[in-house]
C-alpha cells in the first residue's frame, strides 16, 4: 500500500439492504477506543493488517482474513503493520439476521454468534468483497438481495452454527409466475423481496426454489432474457446503445461485456454482420 494516499473512510447504506450498514476505509494512524456495535460486524480485510483487542485477547488480522465480532462484545482497533489496513465491512443488525433466520424457518429465540473472531475463508472473503462492490455498482436489487442471502447462509452455517436448511421444494407455479414477471419486466426488474412477496414465498425459500428449477439465481435467469432480446433487437436493426437503453442496462458498455460473453462477439459488431447477410439474401 501506497502510505502516501492517507486514510479514507465512506460509511452509507443501500436501499435493497435495509438494516445493513457499509463501510470502505483505509486507516494509518486511526485508533478506535474500546466500543461495541449493537448488530454484527462482517469485515474482509484487503490488504496490510489490523490489530484488535476482543474477548480479552489480543488479535492480529491479515490481508485475506474474515473478521468476525458478535453484537455488544468490547473490541477495540489500530494498524498492525506501518502502513495500516485496507478494509471493507458490512454491519447488519440484529433484526436484519432474525428475518433471514426466520425466512429459512429456522429458530429465531437465540440470535446466532460467530465462534471465533478471525477466520481464512477465502471464498466467503472473495464473495463478500465482491457482493460490497456490486453494492456500489447499478446492478439490480433482485442480484444484490440475492447475493447477500446467499452469502449469509453460507456464513451462519459455516461459521455460527446455524443448521442446514435442507432441500428445497419444487414449487413449478412460483417458479412460472416469476419467470413471467421478470419476463414483463425485463428493464425494471422487480426486487427478490417484490418477486418473492408475488409467488407467495419469503425471499429466501423463493431464491434457493428458483436455482432448484432452473440451476441459477434469478438475475442470472433475468440477464439471460435480456441478452436474447437485445439479440432479436440487433437483428430487427436497433442500435447498441438503443438496445442497452430499452433493456435497463447500465450502459452501452455494460451490454457489450455481457453480449460478448454470452455469444463471443460484441453488439456493434453482430449487427453489422447481421445487416450483412441480410443484404445478400
Amino acid at each position: 500500500m501506497d502510505v502516501n494516499q492517507g486514510e479514507s473512510i465512506r460509511f452509507w447504506q443501500t436501499a435493497p439492504l435495509a438494516g445493513v450498514e457499509l463501510l470502505s476505509a483505509r486507516y494509518i494512524e486511526h485508533r478506535f477506543a474500546p466500543h461495541v456495535h449493537d448488530g454484527y460486524v462482517i469485515g474482509m480485510i484487503m490488504a496490510g493488517a489490523q490489530r484488535y483487542r476482543y474477548r480479552g485477547a489480543e488479535h492480529l488480522a491479515g490481508s485475506g482474513t474474515l473478521v468476525l465480532i458478535n453484537p455488544d462484545e468490547l473490541h477495540t482497533g489500530h494498524k498492525g503493520t506501518e502502513d495500516g489496513w485496507l478494509y471493507r465491512a458490512f454491519y447488519p443488525d440484529s433484526g436484519q439476521i432474525l428475518s433471514l433466520l426466520d425466512e429459512l424457518q429456522l429458530p429465531t429465540h437465540n440470535p446466532p454468534a460467530f465462534g471465533a473472531t478471525l477466520y481464512r475463508d477465502p471464498d466467503l472473503v472473495n464473495g463478500f468483497c465482491q457482493l460490497h462492490r456490486l453494492l456500489e455498482s447499478p446492478a439490480t436489487a433482485l442480484q444484490q438481495q440475492t447475493a447477500w442471502r446467499e452469502l449469509m447462509l453460507s456464513l451462519l452455517q459455516r461459521h455460527a452454527a446455524v443448521a442446514d436448511v435442507g432441500q428445497p421444494g419444487k414449487e413449478h407455479r412460483a417458479v412460472t409466475q416469476a419467470k413471467d414477471l421478470l419476463h414483463a419486466q425485463l428493464a425494471a426488474p422487480p426486487s427478490l423481496e417484490e418477486l418473492a412477496a408475488a409467488v407467495n414465498l419469503s425471499p429466501f425459500h423463493f431464491a434457493r426454489v428458483f436455482r432448484r428449477a432452473t440451476g441459477m439465481p434469478p438475475h442470472t435467469w433475468l440477464m439471460q432474457q435480456r441478452i436474447a432480446r437485445a439479440r432479436a433487437l440487433l437483428q430487427s436493426g436497433c442500435l447498441p446503445l438503443e438496445v442497452a437503453t430499452q433493456l435497463g442496462f447500465a450502459d452501452q458498455s455494460h451490454l457489450s461485456r455481457q453480449f460478448k460473453q454470452a455469444y463471443g462477439v460484441g453488439p456493434g459488431a453482430y449487427r453489422s454482420a447481421r445487416q450483412v447477410l441480410t443484404t445478400y439474401s
